[in-house]
């Protein structure tokens, strides 16, 4: 189906007399307000690679991974919301149609435009105030397996993204707050059909079947995963949004709801969590200054620690540009061979610098007292002579020293990340939004809370302390800075990231993607895509992936010649194939208007007007 030719039944502005909308009255009768109408659209196919042509608009656009979360933005940005406003829309809507990969159980990153400046709203989810450095450590003093470890108690963090939204709601919000949960509270209470990809990762998913209130709401009684186009209901959550809409983020984190998760959390089964009550009241989102970069013709705007996302793509870009230029970085409309070996060689360098000294900036101090001693032009020239003709292989990249550190950090060994989802929206008056939103892994700890209603559904928790390092010490001693802290935030790959232009400060574009770590990787190829090669914003969210964490290099399975898997592997990459899940989504601007790219590989649309 193609939901740029697809006519939607919509209310846009209407005058309201006696009309209520979540039980209280709208507005007066000279006023207008938004009201929702559910959409009758099915998600695109979520598996394989489904062709895209990118979609065209001339005021305003709103990029999400599911079809219904984006018609909830757009109908927002219709009724003349902000960006901000239809961001809090497609995010509550997404905590019901993917709740595999965000929601108000988790954390997210924000960066806005306001057509002035921009500003970076982080509400990365906490450790307890209980939790220690050996929280991943068995009684032996070894690190646990990665799965015994999130689909646990242990793994969950205090969540942000209410909170994290009610203060950009507060600064940027046009339209009132209540009104942005209709769609998803109206979904929630009418049903939604089970999208293919919803389905196949229910059917993926092993431990969600521990869980009891999970297990009952997305499996039969026989243990089958909900089929595709299963019409799916949620009252526990369409109440628990009720709440927060009538109350604001206090109804998540006081009162029954809360009380409702630490219950969860501390009387898990296997692995007990020692979220508190007093975590949960007294969590605090942050509005920090981004981090801006120039990047040849424009400036980068990304965000700062606790995320990676925006130094290391940086880092890899700055390291790719002090090399020697490629006459044809493109080969068959894909990456070549030369090009992956640079972007490949570039990554072990920036990886091996992200391991060693980025995290929650509470409680780290950057290298030379300044995040941006990491992207000093010396620096990356310095690191540039680093990449030969021969790969430095797996492990071989150390990190660099791009400043003077008060503490010898150790490196973090490698360990899995997942996850997430990206929003990306331009509203009519030109206020931007990129936004990264996770629980961690697909289906998070893989505990489900109904918020104490007692009714079927609910939303899921994140294990997001899994991506502290498990081990709080090399094997001399030496602290790493991702440990696990009380009261910290742990290292994240979100990327959500806005380009300007140099000269002019005209915002370029908004992008971002999921995929975990490989996030980095993601982002970082789509804007020298956009920008460098001049691809619009589908073309290059349609090629192929390559990506290392500092080991093996993996390339998108079935994307790639078997003579360039071979080449690289001549060259020491030990490069093998394999599933590359992006989910990218972004917004560029044209002479006509925005042109918006989603990515083949979910099942995410573009809409606006």
């Amino acid at each position: 189906m193609d939901f740029r030719s697809v006519s939607f039944r919509r209310y846009w502005l209407v005058t309201v007399a006696s009309a209520c909308v979540l039980g209280t009255p709208l507005l007066a009768t000279s006023e207008v307000a938004f009201q929702y109408e559910a959409p009758a659209i099915e998600p695109e196919a979520a598996s394989g690679y489904e062709e895209k042509t990118g979609w065209a608009t001339e005021r305003f656009a709103v990029a999400a991974a599911n079809p219904l979360a984006t018609d909830a933005g757009y109908q927002v940005l219709k009724a003349g919301g902000s960006a901000v406003d239809a961001a809090i829309a497609v995010q509550m809507v997404l905590t019901l149609v993917e709740p595999q990969s965000s929601g108000i159980g988790g954390g997210a990153f924000l960066m806005h435009y306001d057509g002035s400046g921009v500003k970076a709203y982080d509400g990365r989810e906490t450790a307890p105030r209980a939790a220690s450095e050996s929280l991943f450590l068995n009684g032996g003093g070894e690190p646990l397996e990665f799965m015994e470890a999130a689909a646990s108690g242990l793994s969950v963090g205090v969540p942000g993204t209410v909170r994290m939204l009610e203060m950009a709601h507060e600064n940027h919000g046009k339209l009132p707050w209540a009104e942005l949960f209709a769609p998803a509270i109206t979904l929630a209470e009418e049903g939604f059909e089970v999208s293919p990809r919803l389905h196949t990762s229910l059917a993926a998913e092993e431990r969600l079947r521990d869980d009891p209130l999970a297990s009952e709401f997305y499996y039969t009684e026989e243990g089958e995963p909900l089929p595709e186009g299963h019409r799916l209901q949620n009252p526990a959550l369409a109440e628990i949004l009720r709440e927060i809409a009538e109350n604001g983020s206090k109804a998540l984190h006081t009162g029954p709801i809360a009380e409702d998760l630490v219950q969860r959390v501390q009387g898990h089964s296997s692995r007990p969590g020692a979220i508190s009550l007093e975590d949960m009241a007294t969590y605090v989102a942050k509005a920090r200054d981004p981090l801006c970069t120039d990047w040849q013709a424009y400036r980068v705007c990304g965000f700062p620690p606790p995320s990676s996302g925006h130094l290391t793509i940086i880092q890899i870009l700055g390291i790719m540009e002090h090399l020697p230029d490629l006459e044809e970085p493109l080969e068959e409309d894909r990456p070549g061979t030369e090009w992956l070996h640079r972007f490949l060689e570039a990554s072990r360098l920036a990886f091996a610098d992200r391991n060693k000294f980025i995290a929650d900036p509470d409680f780290v101090s950057p290298p030379g007292g300044s995040w941006n001693s990491m992207l000093d032009e010396d620096y990356l020239a310095e690191r540039a002579e680093l990449v030969g003709e021969q790969s430095m292989g797996p492990d071989g990249a150390q990190a660099g020293n791009p400043g003077e550190v008060e503490t010898a950090w150790a490196v973090q060994p490698i360990q899995p990340e997942y996850g997430t989802s990206h929003i990306s929206i331009v509203d009519e008056e030109g206020n931007a939004v990129a936004m990264t939103t996770t629980i961690e892994s697909a289906f998070g700890s893989r505990i489900m809370a109904d918020g104490g209603t007692g009714l079927p559904g609910g939303y899921l928790l994140n294990n997001e302390l899994t991506d502290f390092s498990f081990r709080p010490l090399d094997s001399d001693g030496s602290p790493i800075a991702n440990r696990v802290e009380a009261g910290k935030r742990p290292r994240s790959s979100m990327s959500p990231t806005l380009v300007f232009d140099r000269e002019s400060d005209e915002l370029i574009a908004s992008l971002g993607s999921p995929g975990g770590a490989a996030i980095i990787h993601y982002t970082a190829k789509a804007l020298v895509a956009m920008l460098d090669w001049g691809l619009d914003a589908q073309e290059a969210l349609d090629l192929p992936h390559a990506i290392t964490l500092g080991g093996p290099a993996y390339l998108e399975e079935g994307r790639f010649p078997a003579e360039v898997i071979e080449t690289l592997n001549e060259l020491g990459h030990e490069a093998s194939e394999r599933e590359l899940t992006s989910g990218l989504q972004a917004i560029q601007r044209t002479e006509e208007g925005f042109f918006g790219g989603a990515d083949p590989r979910r099942e995410g649309v573009v809409m606006g007007d």
